[in-house]
């Protein structure tokens, strides 16, 4: 009863303060981020409905992604925005007052707005047109970072992403290639017109099997739609580029433990995934509802303890800007390309799918999210293992 009183006596003293508005405490916030609300640079918020400050406190990065998508706010150069959002660390450098945290608390509890129309939720990331990846990607239709260390362009980038994978992998003649969440089949076409192995190819989506059986015609490729739980058979690389990512942390283990008895005994793997800097088990709450459903970004902790009796880790590769770079050169095209296709998208798809792809640009570039290849073997490679780059 004591605790009681008391609490009721603070949550008094904290209503008697004169409680800053919504809209101070943001401008305050991104201040931090040298920021200006309706300022002139191209970093600058600009605000179009004054409902963005409440928005943002009670929705957090939620409510500031659905709010860009209801046109709310803008930024000229949005990936420069987020980019220094996720640098100032607002999260852990803004200090609360009981001012601002009462204004929270309202926000939080009280708000009463109506929203101007629902958003509905798109369906299934990869069973969106095709017509939007091919406008949006390279010519082998390629959906994961490329590698950019000499490329001029997101072509160039991404054939050296394949190349490199085969290099890490040593790749020769015959052998048997396993491509665990395969895309529209890029990589099989490369790896088998290139090096001459042998691919199977699975994928959990039919418009991109339907693509790359097209695609792979005539090559030795099998392109199969099958959850990877259910693979049984041997191979001599396994390869995922991708797709850990939506693997999910209560399933690391068992895709590690598939993938181990699924693997020839002098046999290597390769992880392609991006990567968390700190342990977690949810996603970005706006990303997971709108772009990748129950998507799950893994630690290094995380990837050290599936693999833990398993593999040794051979090698460790973050080459995290690149996947600046190739957002970037998706977006470009993306936004060049919108006319030819915004017929069969709805009226909202146009914000949502910016938003991802310059918000996600401005994650990698401020070291926010990691890209990395993980090549891992399952006895040793005797001898040692020589680093690719």
């Amino acid at each position: 009863m004591r605790q009681l009183f008391a609490f009721c006596i603070l949550i008094l003293s904290v209503m008697q303060v004169e409680a800053s508005s919504s809209k101070d405490i943001v401008e305050e916030m991104v201040s931090i981020a040298d920021i200006k609300i309706n300022g002139d640079r191209p970093w600058d918020i600009q605000v179009n409905d004054e409902r963005f400050y409440n928005r943002v406190l009670k929705d957090r990065s939620l409510g500031f992604g659905e709010s860009y998508m209801e046109n709310a706010w803008d930024a000229e150069a949005l990936d420069v925005c987020i980019y220094r959002i996720l640098m100032a660390d607002l999260e852990h450098n803004f200090k609360p007052t009981w001012p601002h945290v009462w204004a929270y608390l309202k926000a939080k509890l009280f708000n009463r707005q109506n929203r101007s129309g629902s958003i509905q939720v798109i369906n299934q990331h990869y069973q969106l047109g095709n017509d939007l990846y091919q406008n949006m990607l390279d010519p082998l239709m390629t959906y994961s970072c490329g590698y950019w260390k000499n490329a001029k362009n997101l072509t160039e980038a991404q054939v050296a992403k394949y190349d490199l994978i085969a290099r890490k992998l040593g790749f020769k003649k015959g052998m048997r290639i396993l491509d665990i969440g395969c895309g529209w089949g890029g990589f099989a076409k490369y790896a088998s017109e290139q090096y001459g192995v042998d691919v199977v190819a699975i994928t959990l989506s039919e418009n991109q099997a339907v693509y790359a059986k097209e695609v792979c015609k005539d090559l030795s490729v099998e392109i199969r739609v099958q959850d990877y739980r259910d693979l049984n058979e041997k191979f001599d690389r396994i390869i995922e580029i991708g797709m850990f990512e939506h693997v999910g942390a209560k399933n690391y283990r068992i895709f590690m433990e598939i993938v181990h008895r699924c693997l020839n005994d002098n046999g290597m793997v390769m992880l392609h995934t991006i990567g968390g800097n700190q342990s977690k088990i949810t996603g970005d709450p706006w990303v997971d509802k709108y772009i990748f459903r129950g998507g799950q970004l893994p630690s290094i902790a995380q990837i050290g303890t599936s693999i833990e009796g398993l593999f040794i880790m051979e090698d460790w590769h973050n080459f995290s800007v690149d996947y600046d770079k190739t957002l970037m050169a998706w977006f470009h095209n993306f936004d060049n390309n919108w006319d030819k296709i915004k017929q069969n998208y709805p009226l909202h798809f146009y914000r949502m799918w910016k938003y991802y792809l310059l918000s996600c640009a401005g994650a990698f570039r401020a070291r926010d999210i990691q890209l990395w290849q993980v090549v891992l073997s399952k006895g040793g490679v005797l001898g040692g293992y020589e680093t690719v780059r």
